[in-house]
């Protein structure tokens, strides 16, 4: 999606205006077909090469993006890079431009599942929870519905505000966000009009992971009893407000589990459980095995970039 999020604006911008507005080439390190995610291979017109040049570098990148950056092609990268005038990191785009040096001292996003990390390995990068940031030549989104709002910024800045309107309503999308808008936990979609208490009380849970907020507490803030709340949880989610939160933390529990290398006691503290054990018998009881059982199954299971 981030991929089609990219071209598919620049395609319907020609396409609309029955005008050439953007050219493009797909790149790939090695210049072999790349395989998405979904296992779909998208066949790339030509390798990476120091000789390329243009207007703007998108690096576009997922799952397992770190082994493909070798030393050389951190260094080809960063050759590449200033050959554009304008450089960007797509989703994890981000970790490969902060991986060759290029986002020190300068402001950056990156896919909110990942924003604690990437702020650990770079404290030289500003970074900020907003769906795009642009900085100097360089810009960064969160993925692939912040990488939708940023083409559409570039649509309308360079080529005006009908044409941007029109692309959006091409692919029925309501483009309403800007880029500084932060990047959610939990995208409510129309839960925060269908009942916005609901949603408020999410925010909160959402800010709370690592230290617990009781639900005396949620419903203080929101000037509710907690009985309200109990049934406004029950009527709009079918869930108790306490289960929902454990049910979130775990959730961010198990995307540190898979997707870091973060010990298990260290998990347990950011996900605001108070020992290893309650943590590993909440998580066995929700997906049915261990955190252990579930990093090594991930690490056995192959995932394609």
């Amino acid at each position: 999606m981030s991929l089609a999020s990219t071209l598919d604006t620049m395609r319907a911008a020609n396409r609309i205006s029955n005008t050439i507005l953007f050219h493009w080439k797909i790149v790939t390190l090695n210049g072999q077909p790349a395989d998405l995610s979904c296992g779909i291979p998208v066949t790339p017109t030509c390798a990476l090469k120091e000789s390329l040049a243009g207007d703007a570098l998108f690096v576009i990148a997922g799952f397992n993006h770190q082994k493909y950056l070798t030393k050389q092609n951190q260094l080809l990268i960063k050759q590449v890079s200033r050959n554009f005038k304008i450089v960007g990191g797509i989703e994890a785009g981000s970790w490969i431009l902060a991986r060759c040096g290029l986002l020190n001292q300068k402001a950056a996003t990156t896919h909110w599942e990942d924003q604690e990390e990437f702020g650990l390995q770079f404290p030289f990068v500003n970074l900020k929870p907003d769906r795009f940031v642009i900085d100097g030549k360089f810009f960064t989104t969160g993925g692939a519905s912040p990488t939708f709002d940023f083409m559409l910024y570039l649509i309308r800045t360079r080529y005006g505000y009908p044409l941007a309107l029109e692309v959006s309503s091409a692919f029925i999308y309501d483009g309403v966000h800007s880029a500084t808008d932060t990047q959610p936990l939990v995208s409510l979609g129309m839960l925060e009009n269908k009942e916005p208490r609901v949603a408020a009380a999410i925010h909160i849970m959402e800010q709370h992971i690592d230290e617990v907020i009781s639900m005396v507490k949620i419903a203080e803030r929101l000037n509710l009893s907690v009985r309200m709340l109990e049934y406004l949880f029950n009527q709009t989610l079918n869930l108790a407000p306490g289960a929902y939160y454990r049910r979130l933390r775990l959730q961010t529990a198990r995307r540190m589990v898979v997707d870091t290398r973060l010990k298990l006691q260290e998990i347990a503290i950011r996900t605001g459980f108070n020992s290893l054990s309650s943590f590993s018998r909440m998580f066995k009881q929700y997906y049915q095995q261990s955190p252990g059982q579930c990093r090594k199954q991930s690490a056995e299971t192959p995932m394609v970039n």
